[in-house]
């Protein structure tokens, strides 16, 4: 008995030492990190490990190499890395995960965090990678959500929300207002422009007028590249936090996204960003966002403003029996996604409608790959 307290006086000291030298105290967040697929190298991600580690986030490293105060894990290849990232997220050995590639569901995207040029202030980007909804409007909406949640879990109480002045914007920034007075407050910023408004422009972006961004995935994904390496030519990121983490209703592992092209600062910065996350108890804080804005009509709001969509399909086609889904289908339009999948089933093949980096995919089995392929040929979904 006297042995567990003095272990437990021991390790509570430990705690306040660590804390006093990083200035993070309490339960340090476990963040695992995919090193290998760099452009830079490994040496690249093994500094940001490093340097996040000096700073109370407990790194583990999965890749090949090793250095003091990181915990490797040790693997031979890249997709080696993001089997052993996947098992150590669902084990929950880690609380989070900085990674270069993920294909995120349907629903789910990431919300960006860049800081800008203007006055160097931070801003969320909603949303950079992913896809909230296959409806643009839709998805636009959803990210303003997205961003909500993922400023308040770093610690931004009542953020301002900025809508960019894409296609999409004037109705994204009716639905917005509208579940403001619904009930579900929004702080809208103001553009920096003499019109005003909070649609914004491109000064603002540079300026960072709002807290957050609004704008389509696709959009958002050139922002944060442009924000992340406007100094270094392209070829390098370095500066900012990255592509930020995957939000989404029921959603509840934390991925973060960096890129190939991320250098050795972002990613301390993705992997500091996700520490807050852990400690702001995020999908605690998206559950609330959920329940508030669902109490505000937002399912109702979603279906006002739905894009019209294509002449409807002639029949209902049933959902053919799940199977486990480990290969990709790429090079669909996201609009025509939804459609794609439901020649497959019509076809009895199973499939999933999911999102990589790159953009849309469908996810079949192994087994059924190459007729799947041939099917989505046949259909003009792909050449």
């Amino acid at each position: 008995m006297a042995d567990k307290i003095n272990k437990m006086i021991a390790d509570t000291f430990l705690q306040i030492a660590e804390g006093l030298e990083t200035g993070s105290f309490g339960k340090k967040p476990k963040i695992a990190l995919t090193g290998m697929g760099s452009e830079h190298g490994e040496e690249n991600a093994m500094k940001a490990a490093v340097a996040a580690a000096r700073e109370g986030i407990d790194v583990y490293y999965i890749g090949s190499l090793t250095h003091e105060g990181v915990t490797t894990v040790s693997v031979p290849d890249d997709e080696a890395g993001h089997k052993k990232m996947e098992e150590l997220l669902q084990s929950g050995e880690v609380d989070g995960a900085v990674t270069m590639h993920y294909p995120f569901p349907i629903g789910v995207s990431t919300v960006g965090r860049a800081v800008t040029p203007g006055f160097g202030k931070e801003m969320y980007i909603a949303n950079t990678t992913g896809t909230s909804s296959t409806d643009r409007v839709q998805g636009m909406i959803r990210n303003a959500i997205y961003g909500i949640i993922t400023a308040k879990a770093c610690g931004c109480e009542d953020p301002t929300v900025g809508i960019l002045n894409v296609d999409g914007a004037r109705q994204t920034e009716m639905a917005l207002k509208e579940l403001d007075a619904n009930g579900y407050p929004i702080t809208f910023a103001e553009s920096s422009r003499a019109d005003g408004g909070c649609v914004m422009r491109g000064n603002d972006v540079l300026r960072g007028t709002p807290d957050i961004m609004v704008t389509d995935s696709l959009t958002g994904n050139i922002l944060i590249k442009m924000l992340s390496s406007y100094t270094t030519g392209g070829s390098y990121e370095a500066m900012g936090y990255g592509y930020g983490p995957g939000i989404g209703e029921g959603y509840d592992q934390l991925v973060m996204i960096i890129s190939r092209a991320s250098g050795a600062p972002l990613i301390k910065g993705a992997l500091t960003f996700a520490g807050e996350l852990v400690r702001g108890n995020v999908f605690e804080v998206a559950k609330q966002e959920f329940e508030a804005v669902r109490k505000a009509g937002f399912e109702e709001v979603l279906e006002k403003y739905k894009q019209q969509p294509k002449e409807a399909a002639e029949e209902k086609v049933e959902m053919p029996p799940k199977e486990i889904v480990t290969s990709q289908v790429q090079g669909i339009e996201i609009m025509d996604l939804d459609d794609a999948v439901q020649l497959l089933w019509k076809n009895k093949i199973y499939a999933e409608s999911g999102m990589g980096c790159t953009g849309p995919v469908i996810r079949i089995s192994d087994a059924n790959l190459d007729k799947a392929k041939e099917i989505l040929e046949k259909g003009g979904y792909i050449s």
